[in-house]
């Protein structure tokens, strides 16, 4: 425990201590366990069509499914959390998610897969929703921004190696064994989060009745700015996951002629994210947000008109930038979404959460069918009208901002 910690008003772990570094390392392992699981399905998603007979588009909904479940459980963490503390919650969440994930590995049938999915993002839903509220109470207000933006890119961290993993096992001993191998990993990281997290000195429990997890919701999504916030996550995350679901499909045929391993290895685009989401926070604090969403959304969009190419190494490098630019945006919007509740802080975080992963589970769907009726081209389309849309509602409420302050009363 640091010195500072017992003092009245003390108000989080400064940058640089123990506790400071515990935290974000716990943090990356929870980001493993979620993130490998919920998208390790992705890179082998055409094995799963084939093996279990179903259309591209109903292999997708092993995503979807545990999307919608990690949609459906934000808001109910966020209660939870404020009975018990954030990091009780998280806790919990992440062995519930295990044992469904198990499930999943070795259950027949494709109905019954789906289910265990939507289990298993309903437990999921409990890490996303409460980490950076968990960064919020356990650090001081200066730190949370580059701080949220590590979480942030430990999460990609996570959704690489689901992937990475998965594919090599999946094409020599069948995806079930593929998905199986990924949950054991993410087992190793809950027993490391679990160890390695601090005691959470600066959490806080309140009695949060549902009627209040209600009102706080409501006067979240009554304020614009939070509603733009929410916006941004359902438009880009929807069109994020919409490439990463359908670019195996597409490189599966001539003229690139892929096999699921060298389709898996794409992932590593995921490492680019990484890195932007970090860099992100920084330049946040120089720039402005609003700067920086804004230009991260704009790579987005060249990244993915970049993989119109019929070259694979111009298809990965729109892929490589495409990336950055998602993980940048996200980071921003999801650590401003803290620093803007003026209520509810743990269910503001849940909503934009709840927004982000509908646009997962809704256009990630959606996205299939526009592929297998007109190809990668429509595709390619929809993904850049989404952030055109995303970049015009964060660009003329952040105007509509700048205007009112400079109006007399």
């Amino acid at each position: 425990m640091s010195a500072g910690s017992a003092q009245l008003g003390w108000r989080g772990h400064d940058r640089g201590t123990p506790e400071y570094r515990r935290i974000l390392i716990a943090l990356g392992f929870a980001g493993v366990a979620t993130f490998a699981q919920l998208y390790s399905p992705q890179g082998i998603l055409p094995l799963v069509a084939r093996d279990l007979h179903v259309t591209a588009a109903q292999s997708a909904l092993l995503i979807s499914a545990a999307t919608i479940g990690l949609a459906v459980g934000v808001l109910p963490w966020s209660w939870l959390a404020g009975r018990i503390g954030c990091l009780p919650s998280m806790r919990i969440a992440l062995v519930a998610a295990v044992v469904f994930g198990a499930g999943g590995a070795v259950f027949p049938g494709f109905e019954a897969i789906l289910v265990l999915r939507v289990l298993q993002g309903l437990a999921l839903g409990g890490v996303p929703a409460l980490a950076i509220t968990y960064l919020h109470e356990e650090l001081r207000p200066a730190h949370t921004v580059v701080a949220a933006a590590t979480y942030v890119s430990g999460t990609t961290v996570g959704g690489l190696v689901g992937r990475i993993l998965a594919a090599p096992f999946a094409a020599l001993l069948g995806w079930r064994v593929g998905v199986g191998v990924v949950v054991v990993l993410c087992a190793a990281a809950t027993v490391a989060f679990m160890l390695i997290t601090p005691r959470p000195l600066g959490s806080r429990r309140s009695r949060a009745t549902i009627t209040w997890v209600v009102k706080a919701s409501l006067a979240n999504l009554r304020s614009p700015g939070m509603l733009v916030l929410f916006a941004q996550a359902f438009l880009l995350m929807g069109g994020f996951v919409t490439v990463y679901n359908y670019l195996a499909f597409r490189l599966e045929q001539p003229p690139f002629g892929l096999n699921p391993f060298e389709v898996s290895l794409l992932f590593l685009a995921y490492l680019a994210g990484t890195y932007s989401s970090r860099q992100a926070g920084g330049a946040a604090r120089r720039f402005g947000r609003t700067g920086v969403l804004l230009a991260s959304v704009a790579v987005m969009i060249a990244g993915v008109l970049i993989t119109l190419a019929g070259s694979l190494p111009l298809v990965i490098v729109g892929l490589v930038v495409f990336t950055a630019g998602f993980f940048a945006a996200h980071a921003i919007a999801s650590g401003w979404v803290g620093t803007r509740a003026t209520v509810g802080r743990a269910q503001a975080a849940s909503l934009y959460n709840l927004f982000y992963y509908l646009g997962s589970s809704l256009v990630g769907w959606f996205g299939g069918l526009v592929y297998a009726a007109s190809g990668w081209g429509a595709t390619v389309a929809l993904v850049a009208g989404l952030a055109v849309l995303a970049a015009l509602l964060a660009g003329s409420f952040a105007a509509r901002e700048r205007m009112l302050s400079r109006s007399p009363r």
